[in-house]
């Protein structure tokens, strides 16, 4: 069954590749889009990329992502991962499954990122293995049962 699949990116993640390569890596955040398409067209489903730096914007997708037939949702939530009740909110009125990425391992930095909002209601949380972790992500909402809610 072919399923609709939303990549979310929060703040900053559109500098990835200029930002901080050490912790980041040098991969766009285009290259990463364009490897992803790879995979979910190899395999009968379509994806989604949106990215903003606006909180608000972000939460306004998930809405819309439930009316939209979005079937799986792959977010880094970047710094919103560790200050937005609203977002995670989002998340949970929606009730659409999701993995939580992150590229560097947030629990080897500062003591304010071991703190997510949203990886608890998660399905699970992918956090520092790079650009490979939206990978991962993918090939397991690629083979994840959707359910009726």
């Amino acid at each position: 069954m072919a399923k609709n699949i939303l990549v979310l990116n929060g703040p900053n993640l559109n500098l990835l590749g200029v930002r901080e390569p050490k912790i980041y890596g040098s991969n766009d955040i285009f290259q990463i889009n364009q490897n992803l398409e790879d995979i979910a067209n190899r395999n009968g489903s379509k994806i989604f990329f949106y990215q903003s730096n606006h909180e608000g914007d972000l939460i306004d997708k998930i809405h819309d992502s439930k009316n939209n037939g979005v079937d799986f949702i792959i977010i880094n939530a970047a710094a919103y991962t560790h200050t937005s009740i609203a977002l995670r909110d989002a998340m949970s009125a929606t009730e659409i499954p999701f993995i939580e990425v992150h590229i560097s391992n947030v629990f080897k930095r500062e003591k304010f990122r071991h703190i997510s909002y949203i990886s608890d209601i998660a399905i699970g949380v992918i956090s520092g293995l790079g650009i490979y972790g939206y990978e991962a992500a993918l090939i397991y909402a690629l083979n994840h049962e959707i359910k009726n809610f």
